[in-house]
């Protein structure tokens, strides 16, 4: 004689009753195809949160299995892109259409991309943390894409006083003798003739968007491009000299506080039409400081993002 097994959630009401406003599972790990706009699909070894709610206020849970057997399916039958996010958060709600009405699901994963030395033309791989969320809440649907792109900061006071002790050092050694082009090249060459260097540091761009159904594969790249394209100033992967020579005129082109970093990006992504809100908080890990020197702003919208 054969016997079923227990279902506790369906059968069994709560202990305490009353409504909760999330429940799943995190830290799930799983490979993820990943569609980005203008790459290859790809997988992707992801970090998952999984959520509903629980609006049946007598019910004793969820059915955790549902949530994962869903991502599992994603998983191994199919590719993340906006609309497979948006068909996946639907499943979580009709799965558990007696208990919820809300969802949520958090992707983590570091997405690679070859990028493209400075002067040379080697190529070499840089890895982007990307965090992708997908939230149905209060009727309303929102998909999110968060990134962190890392690049190097000089300070423009800092720089000044380097200008101002060469100066200092070059009027010493000359002021006294008759100015003559080679002599003045060469001790320009010289550590007695660039006596101070401006400090800079890695700094890192922590950025997050809201984007449209305009979107269909995730706009990694260009989100990307349009970071690194405005901070002028993005750490390298495959380095020769020359590289690192560019590097250097670079940073001391592109001198910026953490405010000027700010709005460097807030002016870019204002002019972006694949998001419709931006969040983003400029950190320069400061070498002059043991504190770091922080922005944040948002696009400014009616009830979006809040600093």
């Amino acid at each position: 004689m054969s016997t079923s097994m227990p279902d506790i959630a369906n059968h069994t009401t709560a202990q305490t009753e009353g409504t909760l406003d999330w429940v799943g599972m995190s830290n799930i790990e799983m490979p993820i195809i990943i569609a980005s706009k203008g790459e290859s699909e790809r997988m992707v070894s992801a970090h998952i949160d999984a959520f509903v709610n629980l609006k049946e206020a007598q019910a004793k849970g969820i059915h955790m299995s549902r949530l994962y057997l869903q991502l599992d399916e994603l998983s191994t039958s199919n590719v993340l892109n906006y609309h497979s996010l948006v068909t996946l958060l639907d499943g979580f709600i009709s799965s558990h259409s007696d208990l919820s009405d809300q969802a949520k699901v958090i992707f983590h994963f570091e997405y690679h991309l070859r990028r493209k030395s400075l002067i040379s033309g080697k190529e070499g791989w840089k890895a982007y943390p990307i965090t992708l969320t997908g939230h149905f809440n209060q009727g309303k649907l929102a998909i999110e894409l968060a990134i962190d792109v890392r690049y190097s900061s000089t300070c423009p006071c800092s720089a000044a006083l380097a200008r101002q002790l060469i100066q200092k050092a070059f009027q010493q050694k000359f002021s006294e003798k008759e100015l003559d082009l080679h002599t003045v090249h060469e001790w320009l060459g010289t550590t007695e003739g660039i006596v101070a260097t401006p400090h800079s540091q890695r700094s890192v761009a922590e950025i997050k968007v809201k984007l449209n159904n305009s979107v269909s594969d995730f706009p990694i790249t260009d989100l990307v491009d349009l970071i690194e394209n405005s901070l002028q100033t993005p750490v390298q992967a495959a380095v020769k000299r020359e590289d690192e020579q560019e590097f250097a005129r670079l940073n001391g082109q592109n001198l910026m506080f953490c405010e000027d970093a700010a709005r460097r990006l807030q002016y870019s992504m204002n002019k972006s039409t694949d998001f419709d809100d931006f969040w983003l908080k400029i950190n320069h890990l400061e070498s002059l400081h043991a504190h770091d020197a922080v922005s944040i702003t948002t696009k400014g919208i009616v009830g979006g993002y809040q600093p």
